[in-house]
């Protein structure tokens, strides 16, 4: 059975989450990829204010395709998250509490989740169509000139994920492969 998650997501509610733990994320989410991650990276070191409400917030990594007529968006799969993770020790850092994408996350990454109460939740690449769904309304609100990776406002509704690194560093790619391999399969 699915955990309904509301965003923005409290570090509380995201220590709650289990590695394995299947969500359906509805409320704010924003999206962001390696260039916008670098440049909210480059205001943090500079002192200024980021151009989104960083504190609680779900990070959803999506360069989207654009929206055909009647639909909030285009095709939203996610994107690699390794690419991220130079920078996502610093948005966790200043409140950042999840993220959204695929595949494996560094260990600086899963450091700075445990220390601050974070997760990684993983969405399946290849259904973007799908997921584009659970998108409601989408509009963007930093970064325009990065065109499909500017920073988006997303309101979603029941966006499916599952965590994959919970904020102890319970890591679902290791227990995973692990219960499989000793399954009598």
């Amino acid at each position: 059975m699915a955990i309904h998650v509301t965003a923005p997501l409290t570090r509380e509610d995201a220590r709650k989450l289990r590695s394995g733990d299947s969500c359906l994320i509805s409320g704010v989410i924003y999206t962001a990829r390696d260039a916008a991650h670098k440049r909210l990276c480059e205001l943090v070191a500079q002192g200024k204010p980021l151009p989104l409400d960083i504190h609680d917030s779900v990070i959803y990594y999506v360069g989207p395709t654009p929206a055909k007529e009647g639909q909030a968006i285009g095709s939203a799969g996610p994107t690699t998250s390794y690419r991220m993770d130079a920078y996502s020790p610093t948005l966790i850092a200043q409140g950042e509490t999840g993220m959204i994408g695929k595949g494996k996350r560094g260990p600086e990454v899963i450091a700075a989740m445990k220390e601050h109460g974070a997760v990684y939740f993983g969405a399946i690449g290849g259904c973007g169509a799908l997921l584009s769904n659970c998108i409601k309304k989408a509009e963007v609100i930093a970064y325009d000139d990065l065109g499909a990776e500017a920073i988006r406002r997303l309101e979603v509704e029941d966006f499916p994920v599952v965590v994959i690194i919970d904020s102890e560093g319970n890591n679902l790619y290791e227990t995973g492969r692990k219960a499989y391999l000793e399954s009598d399969r």
